[in-house]
């Protein structure tokens, strides 16, 4: 059977390709698929089982089983249409805040929290020139609804929005951008610190520092 295997950030770049197309045989696992790669890319055996995969842009584990036509995406670990407008987005373009808010302001909103996280020129030590953040968007933006649905729920009549930028960043720029409405403030307040700090550890969105004396991709959600 044939399956599709997309790459990402520091995977993609250490094997040169974004997408692989693999050969295994029926009743293959996640795990058969990883081993395989493994033998020859050594990024895999790096990573490690701090790098995840998904199936068909869900999250699976080791054993979930295979199936001709699947689409595998391996996820090293994170920096963390049409109709109605949607209230989570992935952009290569700079992030419009008052976009973000119309998402979730109305009548009711008493407090609306808002938080921008923008590129600064320190990190680690190290002075930044630019950041590069690269995604899998299909399922960053899936992931990313599922987070402000989670907070809606924690937090009765609360509204979350979330942009994030992909590409070059240079600094000061903008590369997330997460409203919050909610009747109460303190509610908004928990709402927008719980999808911040959630997106970073779930969200399939990668961030890359490009120093004076280096690059390298971060994986500590900082």
């Amino acid at each position: 059977m044939q399956i599709a295997v997309r790459l990402f950030g520091p995977v993609r770049e250490a094997t040169g390709a974004k997408e692989l197309a693999v050969s295994l045989p029926e009743g293959a696992t996640v795990a058969d698929l990883r081993a395989l790669l493994s033998r020859d890319h050594a990024i895999f055996a790096e990573l490690g089982d701090r790098m995840r995969a998904s199936v068909n842009l869900e999250v699976a584990s080791e054993g979930t089983g295979l199936s001709d036509g699947d689409e595998v995406a391996f996820l090293p670990p994170v920096s963390g249409g049409q109709g109605e407008a949607p209230r989570c987005w992935i952009s290569d373009r700079p992030l419009d805040v008052a976009a973000v808010l119309a998402r979730v302001n109305g009548p009711d909103a008493g407090g609306i929290v808002t938080f921008l996280g923008a590129v600064r020129d320190h990190a680690r030590g190290q002075e930044i020139e630019h950041l590069e953040y690269e995604a899998y968007p299909e399922m960053a933006v899936r992931e990313m609804e599922r987070i402000v649905d989670e907070a809606a729920e924690r937090w009765s009549g609360t509204r979350v929005a979330v942009a994030h930028r992909i590409g070059h960043l240079d600094i000061g720029e903008l590369a997330v951008v997460v409203v919050a409405a909610s009747p109460h403030r303190a509610e908004a307040f928990e709402a927008a610190r719980y999808t911040i700090d959630t997106l970073k550890e779930r969200v399939p969105i990668w961030k890359k520092e490009v120093a004076t004396d280096g690059a390298y991709w971060v994986d500590d959600h900082a």
